[in-house]
């Protein structure tokens, strides 16, 4: 189990798990499939797929548990279409503008309609929990889809006291001064991607890729009031990354010093590779996360 993105949130406080009672606690919100009229579902399926029985993966004190979506796809320009085609007619009918409310009704009967024939589309979103760091990381690409996990959860289990993640420091300032005096933290490398953004509205933005960091280039663009919103790193020479000003972590890619680890396990073996491949990449995130956040300034702890 590589991850390939993080959202990364802080257990604020003591968090006990039992694997057998978290387990029987997802079961009651386990994923079950949209029906002819449901515009969504959102559940827990086994983080195995079909090779798992249980809703969560647990390697010593870390859990690895998934939460599926189904979404029916209706565009929004058939909605209007048929809505508008619908209001033309009722309307050169009765000969009067129907009202707000009617206009209304006849959308959600449009929907209702046509929710049978609609393609779904289905998403499957990791979480990552680690109660012995107070860590919990869910493989999103935005803050919406991770925020999603982090409430399913909560309800499965009642409560969940997590926060983001924040820095003291803001991030941007830190990873500008880092380009600016030409140093990068130890166990750190400076990757070839980035993006600048400028401190004025509408000052523009430039987005970078296979390009000098330390170059005479981008320091123009430095000294024209461009901070440092995203920035490519390499930790340990073990994972590379995308680190963002909001602290979220995409494109994550362990490197092959890593990867080859688990080479010696038959791939035909799934639930041993499985448990091999999420025992060492929760082993190097816990490591390297640490080592992320001190090197951005430390966490906000108030």
């Amino acid at each position: 189990m590589w991850f390939k993105n993080l959202m990364l949130f802080r257990i604020t406080k003591e968090l006990e798990l039992e694997p057998e009672k978290l387990d029987a606690t997802l079961g009651e919100l386990s994923f079950t499939p949209c029906g002819s009229q449901d515009l969504s579902k959102f559940g827990w399926v086994t983080p195995m797929g079909k090779f798992g029985q249980s809703l969560t993966h647990v390697i010593g004190n870390e859990y690895l548990v998934c939460a599926k979506k189904e979404e029916k796809m209706l565009p929004a320009s058939v909605i209007r279409d048929t809505l508008a085609d619908k209001i033309e007619l009722i309307e050169q009918e009765q000969q009067r503008p129907l009202k707000k409310a009617e206009k209304d009704a006849l959308k959600e009967e449009i929907v209702m309609t046509l929710l049978p024939r609609a393609f779904s589309r289905t998403s499957l979103t990791y979480a990552w929990v680690s109660p012995d760091n107070n860590l919990i990381a869910v493989d999103a690409g935005s803050a919406k889809k991770a925020e999603e996990v982090i409430s399913l959860l909560r309800k499965s289990l009642g409560s969940l006291p997590v926060t983001p993640i924040k820095l003291a420091n803001q991030a941007d300032v830190t990873m500008t001064d880092w380009l600016n005096e030409k140093a990068i933290p130890a166990n750190f490398e400076l990757g070839e991607e980035a993006e600048l953004r400028s401190a004025l509205e509408g000052g523009g933005i430039i987005r970078c890729k296979e390009q000098d960091l330390f170059s005479d280039e981008i320091k123009v663009h430095l000294d024209a009031d461009k901070f440092v919103t995203k920035l490519e790193l390499t930790w340990a020479d073990s994972i590379r990354f995308l680190i963002s000003e909001d602290m979220s972590i995409k494109g994550v890619k362990f490197t092959d010093t890593i990867t080859e680890q688990n080479e010696d396990i038959d791939k035909s073996d799934v639930a041993a590779r499985f448990d091999a491949d999420f025992a060492l990449a929760s082993g190097e995130l816990t490591k390297m996360i640490p080592d992320l956040i001190a090197a951005l300034g430390g966490e906000l702890t108030s």
